[in-house]
């Protein structure tokens, strides 16, 4: 299971739901794909975004791990085509964010 979501990460250009994945990976259950979900998240394999009330998860490309996450660019999502893509040549490296932030 993991490497058909594996792939599915892989052929996708834009951000993916748990529904996306379910709609995708119709032989699969619920529980399976979202247990899938957390561990690559906590493995650093992907990131995810909050979005309309769903959180959205994309390939992670920032040499994420598992410990620490370098998650720093802006998602984008367009209003026409409803799917969430990277920007990740901007970037927020050198943005000075307050102490408390």
């Amino acid at each position: 299971m993991r490497m058909l979501v594996l792939d599915a990460f892989l052929e996708a250009p834009q951000a993916l739901s748990l529904s996306d994945l379910e709609e995708k990976l119709a032989q699969s259950d619920r529980s399976t794909l979202y247990r899938t979900l957390k561990t690559f998240e906590k493995k650093g394999l992907i990131h995810g975004i909050q979005e309309h009330n769903t959180t959205q998860y994309l390939l992670c490309s920032d040499d994420c791990n598992e410990e620490i996450h370098h998650d720093y660019h802006l998602h984008f999502y367009c209003t026409e085509c409803k799917q969430t893509t990277c920007l990740e040549e901007v970037s927020f490296n050198n943005v000075p964010f307050p102490d408390d932030y």
